[in-house]
């Protein structure tokens, strides 16, 4: 059971990045976070990303880290 929580997670994540990126294109949020614009299309395509990614995507978009990864909370942090 645990790892079917995680399996539908983790699909998820992938739904959240893209909810983060909006109507940016894949390059472009890659230049704003300061990735290459393959590991975005490669989260988004559900490879789980790395954590040092996660914390970027928080800190530059002012994302809960919470949210991102569970779903759970608001999006924004103090919004």
């Amino acid at each position: 059971m645990a790892s079917a929580v995680v399996s539908r997670l983790k699909r998820q994540l992938s739904d959240r990045l893209a909810q983060v990126r909006g109507e940016r294109s894949q390059r472009q949020f890659a230049r704003d976070l300061g990735v290459f614009q393959q590991n975005v299309n490669r989260y988004e395509s559900g490879t789980t990303p790395h954590t040092d990614f996660l914390i970027t995507v928080a800190m530059k978009e002012g994302v809960s880290l919470d949210w991102l990864l569970l779903g759970k909370g608001k999006m924004r942090r103090g919004r």
